[in-house]
Formats: C-alpha cells, structure tokens, sequence
C-alpha cells in the first residue's frame, strides 16, 4: 500500500508547488498593488494588472449577480477537486502524462477554490494584450488548469490512437 502512494509523490508535490505558487504570486499582487493597479512589463503586450474575478476562468459568468454564485461555484469546484483525485488513485501512478495533467489540474483548482472561498473572488493579474484586443486576465492557477487540461487532451488522443492500431 506504502509504495501505491509512493509513486504519487512526485504529482503530489507538482500539485503543492502549483498551489503554493498560485498562493505566492498572488499574496504579493495583493500586497504591492491597488485594485485594478496596472504596470507594464512588455509594452503593447503584457501587464501585471490587480483585478478580481467572480465568474471562472477567464471571466466566464462574471456578469451573474447572485449571493449564492461565489458557494456555488466553489461546490464546484470542491466537487471537481474530488473527482480529479479519486481518478487519479484510480489511473496508474506509471501514466505519468495522465498524472502531471492531473496534478496540475488539482494544484490549480485548489488555489482558485482557496481565493473563492476566502474573498469571495479570484485574484487574477496577468494581462496579455495586442492593440485593442485584450486576453482576459488570468492567474498561475488558471494556467495550471489550463495546462492541465491541454496535456489531458494529448493523453485522451494518444490512447485513442494507440487503441486503434
């Protein structure tokens, strides 16, 4: 039993260092910048501006009005924390690709869900922007997710293919 979870250390500590590096950049977001406070670090292309998201990723659902929104949406995503762990005890610690989109996944989600829960908000700050279009700000734990999610994808295609041949 000791060795199962042996082979999940190295995607438990993945999850960690996401969840305390989403938690870190944000605690210094918070702590040198003003709400809605931008500075430029690539001119034209990429701010670091302080600004709270109530919606999900990338501002989806920011514009419902509800008391109950920020509880439901955190439900959510305790739900989908708990669904992304139980499938990876289920899935083989050896599908390392499966488990690093996991991981990142899980580390993401729980940094999200920490802000929603204790602000009512996620914190996003990163603003990527070309002219007049501008990528909605998003945080290290967006990214996770989102890199999570293209790995499993990867994952979800190579054992399509695998299982064709």
């Amino acid at each position: 039993m000791a060795s199962k979870f042996h082979a999940r250390y190295p995607y438990l500590i993945l999850m960690l260092v996401t969840l305390c590096l989403d938690r870190w950049t944000k605690s210094i977001i918070q702590s040198r910048f003003s709400l809605n406070e931008s500075i430029s670090v690539i001119d034209d292309f990429f701010n670091i501006t302080y600004v709270t998201n109530t919606g999900v990723a990338f501002g989806i659902f920011s514009s419902i009005s509800s008391p109950t929104k920020a509880m439901l949406l955190s439900l959510f995503t305790a739900v989908a924390a708990v669904v992304v762990v139980v499938y990876s005890l289920r899935s083989p610690a050896g599908d390392r690709l499966l488990q690093v989109a996991l991981a990142s996944i899980l580390g993401g989600a729980l940094g999200n869900l920490y802000d929603r829960v204790s602000y009512g908000y996620v914190i996003d700050f990163l603003e990527f922007y070309y002219r007049s279009y501008h990528w909605p700000s998003f945080n290290v734990a967006d990214s996770a997710i989102s890199t999570g999610v293209v790995l499993l994808a990867i994952e979800i295609v190579r054992n399509e293919t695998h299982a064709r041949t």
